[in-house]
C-alpha cells in the first residue's frame, strides 16, 4: 500500500475524529449552554473552514512555487559554505514558496543526490524557519472580508490569462483568497463559543505551556502544516477565546510539529540526508527548550511591542511566531560547525553505505516540486556523460595497444616487457574488472539510467508543470536517448572491431595512429563539455559544443584524404587497416554529432529563466 495515501487519508480522518471529540466533550461538560450553540452547524464550519484554509495554503504554495521555480534552481545552486549567505537563501526560498517543510525536504533530496553537504544544508534549514514567518504575518491581515474579491480575481487570472506567469500568479491569489475566506468561516462558526463556559475554560487550559505545547505538536503533525495550526490559534484570539499566553505554547509545538514532513521525506534516504531531518527537530526543540520555562515573559515582551506599533492579538500572535525563529537562528547560526560535528556523531556514516548506488541524484519525494526534480534529472545526465566519457577514454587502448604486435616490432626483450607491461589491462576506476569488462558494465549501467530517467521524467510531466518545464522534461528524455545511441556506439560497433584489428596483426600506420588519437581527443573533449553544461547548467559550454562540430567534421574530412593519399601511395600498414581505420573514424564523427544534437536540445529546451 502506498505509505502517502494512507498518511494523506488518515491525517484527514483524525483531524475530522478529534474536532469532533473536543466539541461532544465540550457539549457534555456544560448542557446548560448547549441551547445557544448549532453543535452541527459549528463543527461542520469548523471544519469546512479548516480544509478550505488548508486548500488554500496548498494552492498560495503552488503557485509560487511555479512563478518561482526556475529562479529557485538558480538560488539554490548558488550556496555556498558561507553560513550567512546560506541562511539568507533559506529565508528567501521559504518565502517565495511559503512553506519550510518544502524546502527542509528539498534539502534532504539535495544531500541525498549528493548535491549539497549536510553542513551547508544547516545554516538553510535556520534561514526557511525565518521565512516561514512570512505566512503568518500574511494570515494575520484582516483581509477575510475580501476573500471572495481575492478568489474571483485568482480565478479570472488563471482562466483567461495566456501565458504560464499569469496563470501562475492568478493560482496563487486564489489560493491567497480561499485560506481567507476559510479563516472566515472558521471565526465565524467559533463565535458563539464566547459564551459558551465549558469551552472558554478548556481554552484557558492552554495557558498551561506544556498542554499548549502538546497539541500544537501533535495537530502540526497530523495536518502537516505550521501555518495551519497558527491560522487556528489566530481565529481562536480573534474571537477572544485564547489569549497571548495560551497562544505561545501551542505555537512552539507547531514549530515542533512541522518536522514530520522532513522525517518522513527522510525515510528510505541516505544518512546525509537523515542528519538533515534530525538538525531540524534539535534545532526546533532546542530553542523551544530556550523559550517554553519563561512565556509570560516573552508574551509581555511580545505585548509590549503591540503597544508601540499599534497591533492587535492577530498581529501579536504573528510576531511572537517571527521573534521566535528569528531568535532561533541568531542563537544557532554561529555553531552550525558544532552542530553538524555532534549530529554527525549521532548518526555516523556506515562503512558498507551508498556504495556502487545504481542512481544517485533522482528522487521520487521531489517529483511533486517539478523545478527540484528537473534538475535532479539534469544532475543524472551529467553523470551519464561522465560514463560515457570513460567508455570512451577505455575503448581506444586495444587499438592503440597489442601485445603481439608489440612482441614483432623487433624491440629489446627488455623494451619489449617493460612496453608490454604499460599497457593498460584494468579498468582504471574498478582495477577488480578487466578493461572490457569495465566497457561492459558501464554500457549496462547507462541503459539502466537511461530507463529511470525517462521513467522519472515522464512522472515529472504527468505533475502540474509549466509549459516551458515540459518543454525541458521532453528535451531531457530526448537527451537521455542520443547518450544511450553513444554508449551504443562504443558498445556494439566499436567494441566488435577491436577483435577485426587483432586478427589483420599488423598496426595502423604511423601517421593514421596519431590522427585518430587527436580525433578521439577531440571527441572526449565534447563529452567532458556535455558534462558540464549538465552539471553547472552553463549554455556558453552547450555552444562551444556546437560551434566545434563543424571545425571537428571538417578535420575528419581533412583526415580522410589523408588516409586516401596513404592508400594511393601504397602505404601497406593504410592498405591492411583501411577498413578498420575508415569505420573507427566514422564513429567518432557519429559521437561529434550526437553531442552536438544533445547540446542544441540542451539549449532550445531550457527555459527562459
Amino acid at each position: 500500500m502506498d505509505t502517502k495515501w494512507v498518511i494523506g487519508r488518515s491525517k484527514w480522518v483524525f483531524v475530522f475524529g478529534l474536532l469532533s471529540f473536543v466539541a461532544a466533550k465540550t457539549l457534555y461538560a456544560d448542557q446548560g449552554g448547549a441551547a445557544a450553540v448549532s453543535w452541527k452547524l459549528l463543527i461542520f464550519g469548523l471544519l469546512g473552514g479548516l480544509a478550505f484554509f488548508l486548500y488554500g495554503i496548498e494552492k498560495m504554495s503552488v503557485g509560487m512555487q511555479k512563478t518561482a521555480g526556475n529562479k529557485m534552481r538558480a538560488v539554490l545552486a548558488a550556496i555556498t559554505k558561507n553560513r550567512i549567505i546560506a541562511l539568507g537563501i533559506g529565508a528567501g526560498i521559504t518565502m517565495l514558496i511559503q512553506s519550510s517543510s518544502a524546502t527542509t525536504v528539498m534539502l534532504v533530496s539535495f544531500v541525498q543526490a549528493g548535491l549539497m553537504s549536510f553542513t551547508q544544508s544547516l545554516g538553510v534549514i535556520l534561514g526557511a524557519d525565518i521565512g516561514t514567518t512570512v505566512t503568518a504575518q500574511l494570515i494575520a491581515f484582516k483581509l477575510t472580508d475580501y476573500a471572495l474579491l481575492m478568489i474571483a480575481m485568482g480565478f479570472g487570472l488563471y482562466i483567461f490569462s495566456k501565458n504560464d506567469d499569469g496563470k501562475n500568479i492568478g493560482e496563487m491569489i486564489l489560493g491567497f483568497g480561499i485560506l481567507f475566506y476559510g479563516m472566515k468561516l472558521m471565526s465565524d462558526s467559533m463565535s458563539p463559543m464566547r459564551s459558551h463556559q465549558g469551552f472558554v475554560g478548556m481554552m484557558a487550559g492552554l495557558e498551561d505551556p506544556l498542554i499548549g505545547l502538546l497539541i500544537g505538536t501533535l495537530f502540526t503533525a497530523v495536518i502537516q502544516s505550521s501555518a495551519a495550526t497558527i491560522g487556528v490559534v489566530i481565529v481562536l484570539s480573534q474571537q477572544g477565546l485564547l489569549t497571548l499566553e495560551a497562544g505561545i505554547p501551542v505555537i512552539f509545538g507547531a514549530n515542533i510539529g512541522t518536522c514530520i514532513t522532513a522525517g518522513l521525506a527522510a525515510i528510505g534516504t541516505t544518512r546525509e540526508a537523515k542528519r538533515v531531518a534530525l538538525a531540524h527537530v534539535l534545532f526546533k526543540i532546542g530553542g523551544v527548550a530556550l523559550f517554553i520555562f519563561w512565556v509570560p515573559a516573552f508574551a509581555g515582551i511580545i505585548k509590549e511591542l503591540a503597544i508601540t506599533f499599534d497591533s492587535d492579538i492577530a498581529r501579536q500572535i504573528a510576531n511572537a511566531h517571527a521573534i521566535f525563529n528569528i531568535s532561533l537562528a541568531v542563537a544557532f547560526i554561529p555553531f552550525t560547525a558544532f552542530f553538524a560535528r555532534l549530529i554527525e556523531k549521532m548518526l555516523p556514516t556506515k562503512k558498507a553505505a551508498d556504495i556502487d548506488k545504481p542512481v544517485w541524484h533522482l528522487d521520487p519525494s521531489s517529483i511533486s516540486s517539478p523545478a527540484l526534480a528537473i534538475d535532479l534529472a539534469r544532475h543524472e545526465i551529467s553523470r551519464i556523460a561522465v560514463i560515457l566519457g570513460r567508455m570512451l577514454r577505455a575503448i581506444i587502448i586495444p587499438f592503440m595497444s597489442d601485445e603481439k604486435l608489440i612482441r614483432n616490432e623487433g624491440h629489446s626483450q627488455e623494451e619489449t616487457e617493460l612496453l608490454i607491461k604499460e599497457i593498460p589491462t584494468r579498468d582504471h576506476f574498478n582495477p577488480r574488472l578487466t578493461l572490457m569488462e569495465g566497457i561492459d558494465r558501464r554500457e549496462e549501467e547507462i541503459d539502466f539510467l537511461d530507463e529511470k530517467l525517462r521513467e522519472y521524467l515522464f512522472q515529472i510531466a504527468l505533475h502540474s508543470v509549466s509549459d516551458d518545464q515540459a518543454k525541458e522534461v521532453y528535451g531531457m528524455i530526448s537527451i537521455t536517448n542520443d547518450m544511450e545511441r553513444i554508449g551504443d556506439l562504443i558498445h556494439r560497433n566499436m567494441v566488435p572491431l577491436i577483435a577485426k584489428k587483432k586478427l589483420l596483426e599488423i598496426d595502423f600506420s604511423d601517421e593514421g595512429k596519431e590522427e585518430l588519437l587527436i580525433y578521439h581527443q577531440k571527441v572526449c573533449r565534447q563529452i567532458d563539455l556535455l558534462e558540464e553544461a549538465f552539471a553547472e547548467t552553463n549554455l556558453d559550454m552547450a555552444r562551444d559544443i556546437m560551434a566545434s562540430e563543424r571545425t571537428y567534421l571538417d578535420l575528419e574530412d581533412q583526415y580522410r584524404v589523408r588516409h586516401l593519399e596513404r592508400i594511393r601511395r601504397q602505404n601497406k600498414k593504410s592498405l591492411e587497416t583501411h577498413e578498420i581505420h575508415m569505420e573507427l573514424m566514422d564513429l567518432l564523427k557519429q559521437i561529434i554529432v550526437y553531442s552536438s544534437n544533445i547540446a542544441g536540445t540542451f539549449l532550445k529546451k531550457r527555459p527562459s529563466d
